[in-house]
């Protein structure tokens, strides 16, 4: 397979490659002054609500993610390398009850959306503090920016803050706002009538 045969097939329909990392966001963007005041929680259905400070959460165990990733705006960026701590790091960190079956992933300015906890749960879902050995700026979701590869991008929060745990699925931001509630790129899935 050549290389444009093989580049073709990492790019979902109705994308355009681009070299750089586009910076788009609703909003402005957060800056932290007192690293002091940030923490992370995972809460709803759990057993016993989690909160982790900034300095836990950046001790946990760290690996190397590489990954392609597809805004819904129809850029793709192809052979990302993150560092990050994987969702099942900070899942040993909690007991979800049985009824869990959908996340709500909560960032700054009550920015929030929805994935199903199976998509959440994936090994090659992450928390990521760099890209491409850079710490994350400010504009790409500094400190804590999830990343969920194998959905549209918006899907990836930036400026994380919790994970809330719930039984059933509801939308988040741009979910109310007319985007699709799951997001797949090969399927096109970017707006609810989609």
């Amino acid at each position: 397979m050549s290389a444009n045969q093989e580049t073709a097939t990492r790019v979902p329909p109705g994308q355009t490659l681009t070299q750089g990392f586009p910076v788009l966001h609703y909003g402005s963007v957060p800056y932290y002054n007192d690293m002091s005041l940030w923490n992370f929680r995972l809460f709803g259905l759990v057993e016993e609500e989690v909160t982790l400070s900034y300095q836990e959460f950046i001790a946990l165990p760290r690996q190397e993610f590489r990954n392609d990733i597809h805004c819904v705006t129809t850029w793709s960026k192809l052979d990302n390398v993150w560092e990050g701590v994987a969702v099942a790091e900070v899942m040993k960190r909690v007991k979800l009850k049985p009824e869990a079956k959908y996340v709500m992933l909560h960032a700054e300015h009550g920015w929030t959306t929805n994935l199903p906890l199976e998509d959440f749960l994936k090994e090659t879902s992450l928390f990521a503090l760099k890209h491409n050995g850079e710490l994350l700026t400010p504009d790409h979701g500094y400190p804590v920016r999830m990343v969920v590869p194998h959905l549209y991008f918006w899907k990836s929060a930036k400026w994380l803050r919790g994970i809330e745990f719930m039984a059933s699925d509801k939308p988040g931001f741009w979910e109310r706002n007319g985007y699709h509630m799951y997001g797949n790129p090969w399927k096109e899935q970017r707006y609810d009538f989609d």
